[in-house]
């Protein structure tokens, strides 16, 4: 039995390592072939050869001008908020040890509406330019506000009380943002659209005030992706292991906050994105974060560009808000991984 056990182990690990990395290839082929098409549709359909074309040598045309200055940036944006979302959810999953948490379990979303709507209704001055910086300061307020809830009384918080402390906030702060555009015209105008998550009209300025929150919290999160593999044995596990529990635990709510406040603040609240990715991402790669977070990153933009281009599509030549599609899409999946024989914490 013994030199059975030695044989087979040796052998499991290429295996495990070449399905990952088959994984990653398809990914990563998938990504390039949605960005591709996002380039390419709309209400003026361009062929991918001549898309591929025209990146590669731009003729000054009209189809030049439609892909590189209306469809490149806005395709660029799907893929930085999509990668941002599906990070943070899996983030999520494992801090709180939840399967089914996403990063509105934080109050991310409830944060950057509460924001966006007083400061429109505040000022009077609508416009993303305007309100993004408020949006992401309201979800970074919001994240830090949980996260010190959640520890009141103990040295650090533990995942039942992040959750609760979570989901608490947010339903107070949902109930001060409906207040608010009720009174207030102007605020209900354009929080309906922001609400909506859209990514119309977002080009380089959005990518560039957002990029960079964005990329320190991936790189936050592949830091942490070791930590938190020992934390999913438990906090004493972890502690006698050498793992700093709290200080692990607050950097990830700092990383959950820069990825999904600057991707909500973008984008607005898109769904279902920070939920079933990273679900889908755990049965291909299994537990190991090192794993599951470039995956999810690869992966999870993938659905946005899909979302987004059959949003552009239904309704030709307008277009659906992509955060629509993509609770459409994502509803469905919702129901299959609840209806699970077995949904067990991470």
């Amino acid at each position: 039995m013994s030199s059975t056990i030695v044989r087979t182990r040796p052998a499991s690990a290429p295996a495990g390592a070449a399905r990952a990395g088959l994984a990653f290839v398809v990914a990563a082929g998938l990504l390039a072939l949605g960005m591709l098409f996002s380039l390419g549709v709309g209400s003026n359909p361009i062929p991918p050869g001549r898309v591929w074309e025209l990146l590669r040598q731009p003729d000054g045309s009209f189809d030049a001008v439609v892909v590189l200055d209306q469809r490149l940036p806005r395709t660029l944006v799907l893929v930085v908020v999509g990668a941002a979302l599906g990070v943070a959810g899996a983030l999520m999953q494992s801090l709180t040890r939840n399967p089914l948490a996403d990063p509105g379990i934080l109050g991310i979303n409830a944060g950057a509406s509460l924001a966006v709507v007083l400061a429109v209704a505040v000022t009077g001055v609508s416009g993303i330019g305007f309100y993004l910086w408020f949006a992401f300061a309201g979800a970074a307020v919001a994240a830090v506000g949980v996260y010190l809830l959640g520890m009141a009384g103990h040295a650090s918080p533990s995942p039942v009380r992040l959750a609760l402390a979570g989901v608490a906030i947010s339903m107070t702060v949902a109930s001060l943002v409906q207040t608010v555009i009720l009174a207030n015209a102007n605020a209900f105008n354009e929080f309906r659209f922001w609400a909506a998550g859209s990514v119309e009209g977002r080009g380089f300025p959005v990518l560039l005030t957002t990029g960079g929150f964005i990329a320190a919290g991936l790189v936050l999160a592949c830091c942490l992706a070791p930590a938190l593999n020992v934390l999913a044995l438990g906090e004493d596990a972890g502690r006698a292991l050498g793992v700093r529990v709290g200080l692990v635990r607050g950097l990830a709510v700092v990383a959950v906050t820069a990825l999904a406040g600057a991707a909500t603040a973008a984008a607005g609240p898109i769904m279902f994105v920070g939920l079933g990715v990273p679900y889908l991402a755990r049965a291909v790669f299994g537990p190991d974060q090192r794993l599951v977070l470039p995956g999810t990153a690869l992966a999870a933009p993938v659905l946005l560009l899909v979302a987004d281009i059959v949003a552009r599509l239904v309704v030709l030549p307008g277009e659906v808000p992509v955060g629509v599609v993509a609770a459409i899409l994502g509803g469905p999946a919702f129901v299959l991984i609840v209806r699970r024989p077995r949904i067990e914490a991470l």
